[in-house]
């Protein structure tokens, strides 16, 4: 088999860990812009493709989208000790940073510069969040025929306030009819 055409090897279960360490640690409050940063930038474990694919599975699944993103490229890598590794790695880290800030905050959380600090926190992370929307976004195919879908279910969700899983059920039969006819139109051209 030529080289070019073998798969990559596996990932080791030290490199999965390390990797999602890598990612829960990144960030304070969301750490979904440098997952996609970490996963499919610096590592190149997913492309923005796959990366994409993968989050929107994941945002139907019941649990936060970074953890269930973590189990399915543990899976992917290692199988099932992958996917207990890879969010073991995501989660671990923060998870005593929390309890330190956590001690740090019960006592001296009432001063004026621990609260400008946590405003500051909130505001990067929501830029970052922006940041990461857009790159998604820029990697999405045929983005003005889905676009639309987009609007609606901002407009639906955020200020008519239905019911998001129903917008959701919704959106992914309008949106899915529309790519399997435009598949089927494809095709048959």
């Amino acid at each position: 088999m030529p080289e070019e055409n073998k798969a990559p090897p596996a990932l080791s279960l030290a490199a999965l860990f390390l990797g999602f360490s890598k990612i829960g640690l990144s960030g304070f409050g969301g750490v979904l812009p440098f997952a996609r940063h970490y996963l499919v930038e610096t590592s190149r474990w997913l492309s923005a493709d796959e990366f994409n694919a993968l989050l929107g599975l994941c945002q139907f699944l019941p649990g936060p989208n970074v953890v269930n993103l973590a189990v399915v490229v543990g899976k992917r890598e290692r199988g099932l000790m992958g996917a207990i590794v890879a969010p073991l790695g995501l989660v671990t880290g923060p998870v005593i940073v929390a309890l330190l800030l956590v001690m740090l905050y019960d006592r001296y959380g009432t001063l004026p510069e621990a609260q400008g600090m946590m405003r500051g926190v909130a505001a990067a992370g929501v830029g970052l969040l922006f940041a990461m929307g857009y790159r998604m976004a820029s990697a999405v195919k045929d983005k003005l025929v889905f676009l639309p879908f987009a609007v609606l279910v901002f407009v639906a969700v955020a200020l008519w306030r239905w019911s998001l899983p129903l917008v959701m059920l919704g959106a992914l039969m309008l949106s899915g009819g529309l790519a399997y006819w435009r598949l089927q139109r494809q095709e048959a051209s």
